[in-house]
């Protein structure tokens, strides 16, 4: 890999991991001092490897960089020994024997440990889910409000505010009690499957896929299952829903990088592990007494693992659709059912319930309904492919709908 997408990679995956460890040694009210320490390292990665280029072990050069800026603020800063040697060191005051300890395992139970220190009830939920995107999962600014449909300035206060609640609540960086991991597991939840979707179809860059961001989420999750306190019926669930979707990564996209559609995909190019994962955490699932979006959603992508069209498949995802919407009603979930409904009872039924939803300003919307209308009437499926095309922000998607344009006969 070229320094210049080397860095990039290494900031998504890295810098979270360093903001989580130097969190915890510093505490939740110095959260700017971690990140601030974070991004000088990679700054100096990216000015140093210009002139030296590359080291031999690019991510243990930015830990031990981060390792030595961090000591050195420490150093020149009261904080060192006011706070971090009385509680690091039982009072020690030799620099030299501060641990900052970057191994994988105090990473993942940092990272585990801020998931629910963000997912603070006192925190609103957009809040929350702004902040573990930035914090947890390298995300920049203008991601986050693509992510939310908003501008960079709204994104910005929201997280200030966040952050200085964080601070006035002197919120540890810990795992709480079962109750409050209870209460706050939703939202650390809804982060997961948020940055999930983000890799899986991004909507606020011009690409379909980015696999790196949706597999650190599947990472993140099933680090929840490998913890007695947060291995949920509703985090198998979740972990199942992401393995599925994740299992047909290599088949959406062709070698020119466009993007293929579910029903053109190649089945030989599906990941059979990602499947028998999400398959046992599926079964497990289920062992619980209530019933979630994660568990529908789940049930609708394992149906998917099997390609060929059945009568029973198309069936039982409509009703995995019923049960969703009833549960959660979402107008892009009532669209997704449409297709469902279309394969089940016919496309003139689905045509009829795709028009009563009316999200004329969506592509998918008019994407739908081009494929709804394709050899029922033609001139109107091509109408809605071109201005489903005149809606798409991904190239991959416009090349897609212009095949299908030029496909059709008028």
């Amino acid at each position: 890999m070229q320094q210049q997408e080397l860095i990039p990679h290494l900031f998504r995956n890295e810098y979270r991991k360093i903001v989580a460890v130097l969190c915890k040694l510093f505490g939740i009210e110095n959260i700017e001092i971690a990140e601030d320490i974070a991004s000088d390292t990679f700054l100096h990665a990216s000015e140093l490897w210009g002139i030296r280029g590359l080291p031999d072990n690019p991510t243990a050069w930015l830990y031990t960089v981060a390792k030595n800026k961090a000591k050195d603020h420490l150093k020149r800063n009261t904080l060192y020994n006011q706070k971090i040697v009385p509680r690091v060191q039982n009072a020690t005051s030799e620099l030299q024997e501060l641990t900052i300890d970057l191994s994988d395992q105090n990473i993942q139970d940092s990272q585990l440990q801020m998931m629910f220190a963000i997912c603070h009830p006192a925190i609103p939920a957009e809040a929350q889910i702004g902040l573990s995107l930035r914090i947890l999962c390298g995300f920049g600014i203008e991601e986050i409000a693509a992510a939310f449909l908003s501008n960079k300035e709204t994104i910005n206060k929201r997280l200030f505010r966040a952050k200085a609640k964080l601070r006035q609540l002197n919120v540890k960086i810990e795992l709480p009690n079962e109750v409050e991991i209870n209460q706050r597991l939703e939202a650390v939840l809804a982060t997961l499957y948020l940055l999930f979707n983000e890799g899986y179809y991004s909507q606020g860059r011009d690409v379909t896929l980015r696999k790196e961001v949706s597999l650190e989420a599947l990472r993140l999750t099933h680090l929840l299952t490998e913890n007695q306190a947060t291995n949920k019926p509703m985090v198998y669930a979740l972990l199942a829903l992401m393995s599925f979707h994740a299992s047909r990564f290599e088949a959406r996209l062709n070698q020119n990088g466009e993007t293929v559609l579910y029903q053109d995909q190649d089945e030989n190019l599906w990941n059979a592990e990602l499947i028998s994962q999400g398959e046992h955490f599926l079964r497990l699932s289920w062992e619980g007494s209530t019933i979630t979006k994660y568990h529908l959603e789940a049930g609708i992508a394992y149906w998917h693992t099997i390609k060929a069209d059945t009568p029973l498949k198309w069936e039982t995802i409509l009703q995995f659709y019923n049960q969703l919407l009833f549960l959660q009603y979402s107008p892009i979930m009532a669209l997704n059912r449409t297709y469902a409904l279309s394969k089940a009872n016919g496309k003139e039924e689905a045509i009829i319930e795709a028009e009563k939803l009316n999200l004329s300003g969506n592509h998918l919307y008019h994407s739908l309904l081009g494929e709804l209308y394709t050899d029922v009437d033609n001139a109107k499926a091509a109408e809605h492919f071109k201005t489903a095309s005149g809606l798409a922000k991904s190239k991959g998607d416009r090349e897609v709908l212009e095949k299908k344009i030029a496909g059709i006969k008028v």
